[in-house]
């Protein structure tokens, strides 16, 4: 069951992990290709800008001078993108511009502090002539379409309104405009607007790394957070083990006394006394373990629980009067030693508890003529509760298990002394329900267990 509930923790991880890095990858990849296409149209719609106010401003847009359509020694962005026929960029692309250009001081700003801080975009810029024809303004423009390509993107462009959009069978971008009766176009290479598509491979094989860094740490973090519900599940089974065992005794008993009484059905009550009164017996040691597990289930459930403000002082003090008693008859010395005026702020019903199991718990172990001894102080904000006998020494061993459910050892505590082991569980889950604890030390001079509570 463990196996499952951390096959199922790792996998809800590496599902929420996947979930988080989709959804953020997917959002970088989105946001990347929005900034490029946003930078590629505001390269184009620049580009036309100054080609139609320059037109404007000379009067004669329609005598535009250019590189020529047919120089396909000039054609270098579209198709196959940055190649001419050969494969290589041809003459008159960027960085060896032709001698008309060399004089060019159109287009975005580079260089200096006051430069253009959006991205360049090579833009080539045409106008379309009524017959259909694309014809390149040199002054704006700063990549070109080779002669094949420029035939195919003019019939296309020829046909379409003004606006923007893509040639996907060339590869381009483009943006058309009509100014005083001339179309202008402005075209980029679509590839300035897929750098998201690199960029999300990258994303992709960062995302499997990191999922397996995750994964690897869902392995340890599974283990680790699963850990006390292991132990809680191995308390429990424990648990049931242990009451089993408790009941088996007094219901082997009962029936065994059943099975007699049943044999002799003639026979008066008082001649089968004995098997009357052993079934009883056992019936009621079987109703205590089972007052005391309910206790114990009641006390760990934290229900019920009423903190008021608490003399514990004279609680304690009531306590050991009752057990003086006790104390005589087992012929062992009772001592106390009780400071005054003690507050806590608690449940008198289970702090009575807690502190009755305590005492009962010494004077049933302390050694014949020995001393039992109850002291109740305080310091600074704490109140400590000592309640100590002379005797045998707990075992170091023993001494870590002092406090499990059902623990007893047959070494010297519960030699003809009876009990459940759930005492002890009982007290301390009662001290911790007070936001205290119990301690428990044994040496050669005998066994303390101290309680600490807050005071009031």
């Amino acid at each position: 069951m463990l196996n499952k509930l951390r096959i199922k923790f790792v996998a809800i991880v590496m599902a929420c992990v996947a979930v988080v890095l989709a959804v953020v990858f997917t959002g970088i990849c989105v946001t990347e290709h929005q900034r490029s296409m946003n930078d590629v149209q505001e390269a184009l719609s620049s580009s036309l800008d100054l080609a139609a106010e320059d037109a404007i401003r000379q009067g004669n847009a329609t005598d535009a001078q250019g590189w020529g359509s047919g120089s396909s020694s000039s054609a270098w962005m579209g198709g196959r993108g940055f190649e001419g026929p050969s494969g290589e960029a041809p003459e008159g692309a960027m960085g060896a511009p032709p001698d008309d250009m060399r004089g060019f001081n159109g287009g975005p700003r580079i260089g200096g502090k006051d430069r253009d801080n959006r991205s360049l975009v090579p833009v080539g810029v045409y106008v379309l002539d009524e017959q259909g024809s694309l014809s390149v303004v040199s002054n704006y423009t700063t990549a070109f379409i080779d002669e094949s390509t420029l035939t195919t993107v003019a019939v296309t462009i020829a046909s379409v309104g003004d606006g923007s959009g893509e040639l996907s069978n060339v590869e381009l971008l483009y943006q058309k405009r009509t100014v005083e009766g001339v179309a202008y176009v402005a075209f980029a290479d679509s590839s300035y607007a897929g750098g998201w598509q690199s960029l999300a491979l990258t994303l992709a094989i960062a995302a499997i790394v990191v999922l397996a860094v995750f994964f690897v740490i869902a392995l340890f973090l599974s283990k680790w957070a699963l850990r006390p519900v292991e132990e809680a599940w191995d308390s429990q089974r424990q648990f049931v083990a242990d009451a089993s065992h408790e009941l088996k005794t007094p219901l082997t008993v009962i029936l065994a006394n059943t099975s007699i009484l049943l044999k002799h059905p003639d026979d008066t009550i008082a001649s089968q006394s004995q098997w009357i009164e052993s079934t009883q017996a056992e019936s009621e040691r079987m109703q205590g373990l089972v007052n005391e597990m309910l206790e114990l289930a009641h006390v760990e459930s934290r229900a019920n629980v009423v903190h008021e403000p608490l003399d514990f002082s004279d609680m304690v003090a009531g306590q050991t009067l009752q057990f003086e008693s006790v104390a005589f008859e087992r012929g062992c010395q009772f001592e106390e030693s009780i400071a005054d005026g003690i507050h806590v702020n608690g449940d008198e019903q289970r702090l009575r508890k807690m502190t009755s199991t305590l005492i009962e718990n010494a004077l049933k172990y302390v050694d014949e003529g020995g001393t039992v001894r109850v002291a109740l102080s305080s310091a600074g904000s704490t109140a400590k509760l000592a309640i100590s006998n002379t005797g045998s020494t707990i075992s170091p061993e023993d001494l870590s298990h002092i406090f499990d459910r059902f623990y007893r050892t047959d070494k010297a505590r519960t030699s003809g002394a009876g009990g459940f082991g759930l005492g002890l569980a009982i007290a301390r889950e009662i001290a911790r329900e007070h936001d205290g604890d119990i301690t428990c030390a044994s040496d050669e001079g005998g066994t303390t267990f101290t309680v600490t509570l807050p005071v009031q």
